[in-house]
């Protein structure tokens, strides 16, 4: 396993009420916290054969008993700390940086099309750029790295997350930081009902 180049999974308990509110409007909040555990499933599965640093971010901070009950002892975990989300990744990528990482990618768990591939892709874009992202079509993105030398904190401050701006608004960071980026393909996430029916077409 690789100890230059980290993967970092950002996750939440699986409680219900807690996870996907949005989709949980909808379809009911048993019917969306299934959903939610499928796509931490399908992310896991998916990623199991990268030859990373694989580390699960799990949220709230006192939920590991409840994340290893229900995930196992297989994989390291670390919990999410910050009073945003923009503060708990600006504090796991700056972990992972003083662990002695060189490359670390940040995702998220709800996008069913994540693939080793696109992990490789993306660690790869980090040889010749400063950081890398990948938007989602929602208006976010469901990925982010960085390079140890170019990481940039400011990237996760008074961005308005949770909004179809984020992507826009971190790009223009970016822009004003003269780093150079590189811009994976869009990818569809799963929050909305209408998100979970394109998935299942």
């Amino acid at each position: 396993m690789s100890d230059r180049s980290a993967v970092l999974l950002f996750i939440k308990s699986p409680e219900k009420g807690k996870v996907k509110s949005r989709l949980a409007k909808t379809i009911g909040e048993d019917s969306a916290l299934d959903v939610y555990k499928g796509l931490v499933y399908n992310t896991l599965e998916n990623l199991r054969d990268g030859n990373y640093l694989f580390r699960l971010c799990f949220y709230p901070p006192d939920s590991g008993t409840i994340i290893k009950n229900w995930l196992g002892n297989t994989y390291c975990y670390t919990p999410q700390n910050g009073k945003d989300l923009g503060e708990r990744m600006k504090n796991a990528f700056v972990q992972a940086f003083s662990d002695g990482v060189e490359k670390v990618l940040l995702i998220g768990s709800d996008i069913p099309d994540m693939s080793i591939s696109l992990i490789n892709d993306a660690v790869k874009a980090l040889d010749t750029n400063d950081a890398v992202i990948g938007p989602a079509q929602d208006g976010g993105y469901y990925l982010i790295g960085f390079n140890s030398a170019s990481f940039l904190p400011d990237i996760f401050r008074e961005i308005a997350w949770s909004t179809d701006s984020v992507f826009y608004q971190t790009m223009k960071v970016f822009g004003k930081s003269g780093l150079k980026v590189h811009v994976l393909r869009v990818l569809s996430d799963v929050d909305t009902f209408d998100d979970l029916l394109s998935l299942l077409r």
